[in-house]
């Protein structure tokens, strides 16, 4: 993406979201993306693993489009938490969606773990050959 031109603009927040207020007593992460660009949309991939699809919301107001994922904190039926290396949680992050998405067709997938936002350009956004006239 060109600096001069962002579709869309980042939200740029490392690990944990500390300052807002939880209802749920567990951590909250922003997860880590990937931004892919062509011609023709815009593909932002977010790492949520852990996550069922289910417990998915991704929406679109004012421009924000936002995703939120929630984990299941329960273990495994007779077992109990002996060791936690890495941490679970839920998973929060915003992005700014400009006018040059075309903001009724964005689709969301997700697969083994990687939520995928393809968002196409309008097309007043999209690259176009002007013809030349000659006179």
């Amino acid at each position: 993406m060109s600096n001069n031109n962002k579709e869309l603009e980042v939200q740029k927040q490392e690990t944990q979201l500390e300052e807002t207020e939880r209802t749920r007593e567990t951590s909250c992460f922003v997860p880590k993306a990937d931004i892919y660009e062509t011609e023709e949309t815009i593909v932002v991939s977010l790492d949520i693993p852990g996550i069922q699809q289910d417990n998915i919301n991704v929406n679109l107001e004012n421009n924000i489009l936002t995703v939120n994922a929630y984990a299941n904190l329960e273990a495994p039926e007779g077992y109990s938490l002996a060791l936690s290396e890495y941490g679970i949680g839920d998973y929060e992050r915003s992005f700014r969606i400009s006018t040059q998405i075309d903001q009724d067709n964005i689709e969301a997938q997700y697969k083994n773990g990687v939520l995928n936002l393809k968002m196409p350009k309008a097309e007043d956004a999209k690259k176009r050959q002007i013809p030349i006239k000659v006179s």
